[in-house]
């Protein structure tokens, strides 16, 4: 049986969840959480500080420790705002690497959200559409909107807790003045996207995170609520325990049940960000969940493990809407661009004992091949390392980092360069994907060589792998001609001589 291990590096807190896969579902084994504080000096300065990564990184080491009694098979470790804004991050990814021998992976908010999402919907079942998903932590509020399993619109605001905290509430209580420019500042930024939440209309809102958990215990506490409405905080009750809470000392907010001694010190930023959404929004109240981002991990790991789970099917639908989102962004040809990935997967499965990749490398030939027209959007001219660019650096849901590199270097070598191992699209890449790359690559070329015309004038594609050499044989359309498609495969004879070390060559029937 598999087993995954994720963590999360956020700007409050540092999270680990292990899970096992089990009969397509995952079953957790262990889950650990310690709060940091890491990006407390980041939003002040700017800089992660000396103790807080000293902190961190003795978390880790205790994870690590967990991670190898368990022996995890994957692990996969993410940080987010703190991270994405601190000045020396690289040091810190640094000193990761040195004490527990793990790669951290800096997401995007996007990403952050999409994974959030992948957590909830692989897990928890919601039988209204829409919903509204919110994730505020130590320094961002992520905001999901999704219908039916599909995500319609993420955003990303710089309205995380801690960050707040050390902006604007300095005094114990707060002060009123403090309160009121704390208050200004979430309106502002909620107000710039008030808009589409508003029309969404979300049936139902589903908040993650510490501060929302703690949240809905001061609502137990105050309302003495008990059964399914034990996680249910209302607008009018999100209302008063904002103001409940900014009129406490800290030493009352400790003794609150469910708040803890370090969430107290944020609690009141976190109750601000949260009673203005449900206002501006006009949201009626959020539900807590327990599910979050390592959720949304563990599922993407056992994803990629086990393509039948109810994971595997989730991410498959989301690559699709962003692949097709992407294509319509740039203002690709969607007809061609479908065209040619029918005929890179022909490819794919006709000559698997030609090329002999890994199974994964179908996904990412498929998205090049949506997507190897990107670059024209910039300009024709360099338009093959405008699409590298493109592909490498967009949010392109569902894919990894180093995926997106892998389909992006794919996409780059369509025009008169070849892979070499000194470009730079291949030496970002592992050793062990610089060779498939060059291979898929070829593959995608010869996708499009049979789509050259853009006129569907091929009826038909045979391919022959024998004796040594593949034939192709096209049949046209009647009253179409596919010679322009001919000279095409047959300018790739000799490139395909050197990569496969077979003979090609193209005819009609």
């Amino acid at each position: 049986m598999p087993t995954f291990a994720a963590i999360d590096i956020g700007s409050n807190s540092v999270r680990l969840k292990i899970a096992r896969l089990v009969g397509h579902r995952l079953r957790e084994i262990v889950e650990d959480r310690e709060v940091t504080r890491l990006g407390e000096s980041v939003f002040r300065s700017g800089f992660l500080s000396p103790e807080a990564m000293e902190n961190t990184i003795k978390v880790l080491r205790r994870f690590h420790r967990a991670v190898q009694r368990e022996g995890a098979d994957v692990v996969r470790v993410v940080a987010t705002s703190a991270l994405r804004d601190a000045r020396n991050s690289r040091a810190f990814l640094e000193w990761v690497r040195s004490a527990t021998g793990w790669k951290v992976e800096i997401i995007s908010g996007l990403e952050e959200a999409r994974l959030i999402h992948l957590g909830l919907v692989s897990s928890l079942r919601v039988n209204v559409s829409p919903i509204l998903m919110i994730d505020l932590g130590g320094g961002s509020c992520e905001l999901t909107i999704s219908s039916k399993n599909h995500i319609r619109d993420t955003i990303s605001l710089p309205l995380g807790a801690v960050r707040l905290t050390n902006e604007f509430l300095q005094d114990d209580p707060p002060r009123k003045s403090e309160l009121r420019r704390l208050h200004g500042f979430v309106e502002r930024e909620i107000g710039r996207i008030s808009g589409r939440i508003v029309r969404a209309r979300p049936k139902a809102v589903i908040a993650t995170s510490g501060t929302a958990a703690s949240l809905a215990a001061v609502c137990r506490g105050l309302y003495k609520t008990k059964g399914s409405r034990a996680s249910t905080v209302s607008r009018a009750q999100m209302r008063r325990i904002a103001k409940v809470l900014s009129r406490l000392p800290l030493e009352k907010r400790r003794q609150l049940s469910g708040v803890g001694p370090r969430r107290a010190e944020i609690i009141v930023a976190g109750a601000v960000v949260y009673a203005e959404l449900l206002e501006r929004c006009q949201l009626q109240g959020f539900r807590y969940s327990p599910l979050g981002l390592r959720d949304g991990l563990l599922a993407q790991m056992a994803a990629e493990h086990d393509r039948s789970t109810k994971s595997g099917k989730q991410i498959e639908s989301e690559r699709w809407d962003s692949l097709r989102a992407a294509v319509e962004h740039y203002h690709i040809d969607m007809n061609h661009a479908l065209q040619v990935r029918e005929s890179a997967m022909h490819l794919f499965s006709i000559l698997r004992s030609v090329h002999r990749l890994p199974p994964e490398y179908a996904e990412w030939l498929s998205a090049a091949a949506m997507l190897y027209e990107v670059g024209d959007y910039v300009n024709r001219n360099g338009r093959h390392r405008h699409t590298y660019y493109i592909i490498a650096n967009s949010e392109i849901l569902g894919y990894a980092p180093q995926q997106r590199l892998i389909i992006a270097a794919i996409a780059r070598y369509l025009g008169k360069s070849r892979p070499a191992p000194g470009d730079a699209a291949i030496k970002s890449l592992p050793p062990a994907d610089r060779e498939s790359v060059r291979k898929a690559s070829l593959l995608l070329r010869l996708a499009r060589a049979l789509n050259l015309g853009r006129t569907g004038a091929v009826r038909q594609t045979r391919v022959y792998a024998r004796d040594g050499a593949v034939n192709v044989r096209l049949q046209a359309k009647p009253r179409t001609s596919v010679d322009l498609e001919l000279w095409a495969v047959e300018k790739e004879k000799g490139y395909f001589r050197e990569v496969f070390g077979r003979e090609l060559s193209a005819a009609t029937p």
